[in-house]
């Protein structure tokens, strides 16, 4: 076994049995701790052969692949020195390959923690550049991130964004310019459709702005994965920006700068005061390029990096061919979602007869008009070659474009100098021309996209001459493969000819003796190469007038896999045998069989021709990779995409077994994750608990932590409801297990957490689900008594439910139960009121919005519902029912008032939903009745009404509290908690309950009350008894309309 850490190994101590050793690592530069990592593994060792100074760690087995992995990494070393006038900040470097790594790159200081999946041999060729641009970034990092660290999370945006600057710089030395602003072009667009869509990314949020996303971006431990990535990007783009404002070369001094005063800091041992050099601010940022450039760039950090959002441009312009311009007109949308008003320069292009020209504009207004007078005039007879950009002159047919115009095409902001999505307006020849003669990369991307809205046969053919254009740079032409398949399904009834792509897939790979079959493979022209993976996906996308995929190209499709040979090639057709099998998927439509109609189980009968051709080839396949696995299983890993395809349109049952087993631990990571993916797309189509559950499992119990991150960010993407499908999967035990993980089981990974949060959001959105009841959200109070008073004390278990009685110690011989039916307004669970409970404070705040107010039906059945119970419990009442549920008879209440002609009502005493603001609001007097003694903070619903706390005096002790609607104001001596007038009322003095009278004759006393009480609720009764129901149906109506019309005008000190 061999231990890696951070710095120099100094020496390994054995014990004296030589069971076990010690490694010493010394590390010479102030470090932070979250810059050092240790491995220990039976790592096999490989000494860098161009640089001694770099060592490569690997697992046993892996030595010949690491060996080919890692040979380009001196070159990155040499890039990244020559690039900053700056030597290596460390003495030593590693590089550590493990299994089952928590990220695929995670660099320290002196050492690197990389995924063994990146490691591959010189036979693949997809897998090359994203291991050197990981490894490349893993150098950058070492420079910024690892010596020169951020300060605090508001800064991290600078060693970030610098880290991907020199990774990015070192990606356009090594793949090329083109490689390098297509990713810049794909990174802008991603950009801007995150903040459209989820939210606004600030880069420096140290002055704490409010945003709209659903999480906290103040620390990195509760920031989503996805709003990281977007952030990283963003950074990157940010500082190309700043390179773009004050020169690459500028740029790079002051990054030489930072180094050095680093380097001198690291220097001083005993004298730490020099280390915040170390760290990097935004305000020591800010001070190096004043100090180098003499230049401010407040302004631009104002703009871009403390605030977030993007500018989106729409253009549209006019020729006027009297004064030879073009009246250009740019206008801002700053209403739209995530953009925001742009105050500066902006560039624009235009391609003329005589040249390329570019124009300064500036914008200032939402809406800006400029005129740019044209260099050049149309030339109707003409023939001359045309200047382009980069000096190069051709030929161009100008016979489709405007005979009065000498404007070629146009374009906005075409270095990408700033945030923004820009839309413009021009006819399609212009696309087209911009298209087949723009040398710029993002220029043709652009064009691409726009041609899809133009389904015309000039459309098809300049698409169709970029594929065949091998001076194309190839992404361009995988794009206009693409595009072209689009193209022709919007043409598909005036379609002449075979089928798009089948002419030039023969043309380039074909055998010279017969097209129709295929060469054997030969992947040294890597454009070809992708080029030949990318036409058949985009083939199988074509649809005829039936929308099914034409039998021309799916027998094409199958012709591909019959005439594969790789027996004479160099490298791996793996992942081009991956690409075939992905485009059979891509050709399945939906199933029309009689069984797929009638929805009965599918079986092989019912499978037409084709798709029993489809699925032998792919079950062929699968089986085929168990005896001869490729590498990474990726034919695996498409075979299972496709047959989820298959399930989802019908022509194989929809049964998850196949996907568990190829799910469950012990597989390959990358197949587990597409089987895992199957299961998260069937469990949102067939809407499957089970499988709910049991991908919560993974979660919880998975060994690898990669694959619970992966699980839970496919959830996000592809979640398995949303907030108002009405999905029976939502459900109570469903919103407890997420809540759980999210809040107690996943703390000590704050990714994980996060990614459930990602999970909770997509499923329920940020309120609280609505299947949870009011019932779930009450309270459980134990009340004990003192001499002179009762002192109510919270349980600590706090569940309850509304229909659960308020549980009092028998010892104080007072029990009071709510309501079994819940009040009105009381089913809405997303209004709370949050109570704070103090020593001698009860603070209550609900939401503003008060409940709707019912309509009269809803209201005559409630009350219909009321006399039915009032009628119940007086026959109770009769029956000696009621002396169970009334107070104990050896207790004698002393109450404030008393009113014997009084009616009594039969539900409990409810007041309307309040609001209050007073931090005082216990109820004073002689002697405090009630002492709130608990410090826990709980939450209610808003429609929860509260118990009357306040008494009637009474001759006998069977006291029932009064119902809302039945509350009256005719005493004005009556005490309620609810019925303050004003602040300046004195409130009534509660007296204390009397002391536990004696055995016989407080006893005889209690009984003599009751049965006179009893008594005068008979002839109550009768007096009442012939009375008309509909007449009493009235009197509860008027009596509601007077409280809600009394209560709206009193002015209490419980309401705003």
């Amino acid at each position: 076994m061999t231990a890696v850490s951070c710095g120099e190994l100094l020496e390994v101590v054995y014990t004296t049995d030589l069971r076990k050793k010690t490694f010493h690592y010394f590390i010479g530069v102030p470090t932070s701790a979250p810059n050092l990592a240790l491995a220990v593994g039976p790592f096999e060792i490989l000494v860098d052969p161009n640089m001694h100074e770099v060592t490569h760690f690997c697992l046993p087995q892996l030595l010949p692949l690491m060996k080919h992995s890692t040979a380009f990494l001196h070159q990155a070393f040499e890039f990244y020195e020559e690039l900053l006038s700056a030597r290596y900040p460390y003495s030593c470097y590693k590089q550590v390959f493990v299994d089952e790594a928590y990220k695929d790159v995670t660099p320290y200081a002196t050492m690197c923690i990389l995924s063994t999946n990146l490691l591959h041999s010189k036979h693949i060729i997809d897998e090359t550049p994203l291991a050197r641009r990981l490894m490349a970034s893993a150098i950058a990092y070492q420079f910024f991130g690892c010596f020169i660290a951020m300060q605090s999370w508001s800064d991290a945006w600078l060693p970030i964004g610098i880290a991907e600057y020199l990774t990015w710089s070192y990606v356009k030395k090594a793949f090329g310019n083109n490689e390098y602003r297509y990713w810049i072009h794909k990174d802008l667009q991603e950009v801007c459709a995150f903040e459209s869509t989820a939210g606004l990314v600030m880069l420096d949020n140290s002055d704490q702005k409010s945003s709209n996303l659903y999480f906290s971006t103040k620390h990195p431990f509760t920031t989503s994965e996805k709003y990281k990535k977007i952030y990283r990007k963003k950074a990157h783009l940010i500082m190309r920006m700043l390179e773009l404002r004050i020169g690459r070369e500028l740029l790079l001094q002051v990054f030489n700068k930072l180094l050095s005063l680093s380097t001198s800091a690291a220097q001083q041992k005993y004298q730490n005061q020099t280390w915040h050099s170390l760290l990097l601010s935004t305000n020591s940022f800010l001070k190096s390029i004043s100090t180098v450039t003499g230049k401010d760039i407040q302004p631009f950090l104002d703009q871009w990096v403390t605030e977030g959002g993007f500018t989106k441009f729409h253009g549209t312009f006019i020729f006027n061919r009297k004064r030879n311009t073009v009246e250009l007109e740019l206008r801002q949308e700053p209403t739209a979602n995530g953009a925001r008003k742009y105050v500066g320069p902006l560039t624009v292009t235009v391609q003329e007869l005589d040249g390329t020209f570019h124009h300064k504009m500036q914008i200032e207004d939402n809406l800006t008009k400029h005129d740019i007078i044209c260099h050049s005039k149309s030339r109707r007879h003409k023939k001359k070659k045309i200047p382009l950009c980069t000096g190069e002159e051709v030929d161009m047919d100008l016979n489709f474009m405007d005979p009065d115009s000498p404007v070629l095409w146009i374009r906005i902001d075409p270095d990408m100098t700033i945030l923004r999505q820009a839309t413009f307006e021009q006819p399609d020849y212009q696309w087209q021309y911009m298209l087949r003669y723009e040398r710029d990369v993002t220029a043709q991307m652009e064009a691409i996209e726009n041609l899809q809205k133009y389904p015309t046969p000039q459309t098809r053919l300049a698409l169709t001459d970029m594929i065949e254009n091998e001076q194309c740079f190839y992404r361009v032409r995988m794009e206009a493969a693409g595009c072209l398949a689009k193209v022709a399904n919007e043409m598909v009834t005036n379609w002449a000819g075979p089928p798009a792509m089948i002419t030039i897939f023969r043309k380039m790979f074909g055998s010279n003796s017969c097209p129709n079959i295929i060469k054997q493979n030969n992947f040294h022209n890597l454009q070809a190469y992708f080029l030949q993976k990318k036409i058949p996906v985009a083939m199988a996308t074509l649809r005829n007038v039936h929308n099914i995929c034409p039998p021309d190209v799916f027998k094409f499709l199958l012709e591909l896999f019959k005439y594969n040979d790789n027996s004479k090639n160099k490298y791996s057709d793996n992942y081009y045998r991956a690409a075939l099998i992905i485009a059979l998927a891509h050709s399945v439509t939906p199933a029309v069989t009689i069984g797929a109609l009638s929805g009965s189980m599918v079986t092989a009968d019912m499978l037409s021709s084709d798709m029993k051709l489809l699925l032998d080839e792919v079950t062929s396949y699968l089986n085929l990779e168990k005896l001869l696995p490729c590498y990474r299983l990726v034919v695996t890993v498409s075979c299972l995409r496709s047959i989820r395809v298959l399930q989802k349109n019908g022509h194989l049952p929809n049964d998850p077994t196949l996907f568990r087993s190829y799910a469950s631990y012990g597989q390959f990571i990358d197949v587990r994750l597409a089987a895992l993916e199957a299961l998260i797309d069937y469990t949102k189509v067939d809407a499957s608990e089970e499988e709910l559950h049991w991908l919560f499992d993974i979660v919880e119990d998975d060994p690898e932590p990669y694959v619970r991150h992966e699980v839970l960010r496919m959830m996000a993407e592809n979640a398995p409801f949303s907030q108002g499908d009405g999905s029976p999967l939502a459900t109570t035990t469903l919103v407890e297990r997420v809540w759980n993980l999210m809040n107690c089981k996943t703390s000590q990974d704050s990714r994980l957490r996060c990614d459930l949060v990602d999970v909770y959001y997509a499923m329920f959105g940020r309120l609280s689900p609505t299947l949870i009841s009011v019932s779930e959200s009450s309270f459980n109070f134990g009340f004990k008594r003192s001499s002179s008073a009762y002192n109510i004390e919270p349980v600590e278990s706090m569940d309850i439910s509304s229909d659960q009685i308020l549980d009092i110690e028998e010892s104080t011989g007072v029990s009071e139960m709510l309501p079994s039916s819940s009040p009105p307004g009381l089913s809405n669970p997303q209004e709370i009121i949050d109570i704070e409970v103090g020593t001698t404070e009860v603070v209550i705040q609900p939401d503003k919005e008060e409940e709707a107010e019912e309509d009269d039906k809803v209201k005559e059945e409630r009350v219909i519902k009321e006399e039915e119970v009032e009628y119940q419990e007086e026959e109770e009442e009769e029956s000696g029912k009621m002396a169970e549920k009334a107070f104990p008879r050896e207790r004698e209440i002393v109450a404030t008032d008393q009113d014997d002609d009084e009616e009594m009502s039969n539900g409990p005493r409810i007041a309307n939903p309040i609001q209050i603001d007073d931090s005082d609001s216990s109820v004073e007097g002689e002697e405090s009745l009630v002492k709130v003694k608990s410090t826990s903070r709980s939450v209610l619903p808003s429609s929860f009404l509260k118990m009357a706390m306040a008494s009637k005096q009474k001759d006998s002790t069977d006291i029932k509290p009064r119902h809302a609607l039945e509350r009256r104001h005719e005493d004005p001596h009556k005490f309620d908690i609810f019925d303050f007038d004003s602040d300046e009322e004195q409130r009534p003095k509660m007296q204390a309950f009397a002391g536990a009278p004696t055995p016989g004759g407080a006893a005889a006393a209690s009984e003599e009350k009751h049965r006179h009480h009893k008594e005068r609720k008979k002839k109550k009764k009768k007096k009442h008894k012939h009375k008309h129901k509909h007449e009493k149906h009235e009197k509860y109506v008027k009596l509601e309309k007077h409280h809600s019309s009394e209560s709206s005008t009193r002015n209490s000190p419980f309401t705003d």
